[in-house]
């Protein structure tokens, strides 16, 4: 399990009991967030991957979030005898809108948020969480999980936050995501703000066979919002292609 940016693996734990009845779980932080330290170097996708795959198992069911969902993909296309098959959640391989990709975050509104970033970390994290949870059918719950869980793992490393930052206004795996071989799941939030719904029609065009769950009553957040209807996708999509 992967989770996405500024927050870390304690995200997971709604839905981690329910994941332990079917498979050995590893959840693992990115550098520099939750228990993970950060380690010297550039803080880029090269240096990010690194650091996942030293931790991962040799070949996994990869679940990823968000910023944790770009990550995998790379990992997926890179290193495909480590990725059995992966589940994306509210991922996008472009998160920031290019001229052929709309279904995206808008580059003015991405810019604007990195430029309040860089004046005021924390209140841009607790903003952040508002975004997330928008569009959740149990909002308020969600946002007070979340930020009950934002310092438990101590105070995110300011350039993970910051270079995290930078590879979501970056990365266009798109190419990579095309090409993937392994068993693909999409699972999106109905009313993401971040990432949108429509995203799930651009990605079946680059992915014909992928298979695509799009939750209700959700946003950013599925697993946290309707855990149920998570785990009812992902489950059937583990049925699916026999995954354990």
């Amino acid at each position: 399990l992967l989770h996405g940016w500024g927050l870390h693996s304690v995200v997971w734990d709604p839905v981690v009991p329910a994941l332990l009845e079917q498979f050995q779980v590893t959840v693992i932080d990115l550098p520099g967030l939750g228990r993970s330290p950060m380690p010297a170097g550039d803080y880029d996708l090269d240096y990010v991957m690194a650091h996942v795959l030293r931790v991962a198992p040799a070949r996994a069911v990869w679940l990823a979030w968000s910023l944790g969902g770009e990550v995998a993909t790379a990992i997926a296309a890179r290193h495909p005898e480590r990725v059995s098959a992966l589940c994306l959640v509210a991922a996008n391989p472009c998160f920031v809108q290019r001229p052929d990709w709309p279904a995206a975050m808008p580059e003015s509104v991405f810019r604007q948020f990195r430029d309040l970033f860089d004046e005021d970390r924390d209140g841009t994290l607790i903003r952040f969480l508002s975004l997330q949870c928008r569009g959740s059918a149990r909002m308020k719950e969600d946002i007070r999980f979340l930020q009950e869980i934002m310092y438990l793992q101590g105070l995110p490393a300011l350039k993970a936050l910051r270079s995290g930052l930078q590879l979501l206004g970056d990365l266009d795996l798109r190419a990579e995501f095309a090409a993937l071989t392994q068993p693909v799941q999409a699972i999106l939030g109905a009313s993401d703000y971040l990432v949108p719904a429509a995203l799930g029609d651009a990605l079946r065009h680059l992915l014909p066979t992928l298979d695509l769950a799009v939750i209700e009553g959700s946003g950013h957040v599925p697993f946290l919002a309707q855990p149920e209807l998570f785990l009812q996708a992902f489950q059937d999509f583990v049925r699916e292609h026999a995954l354990c």
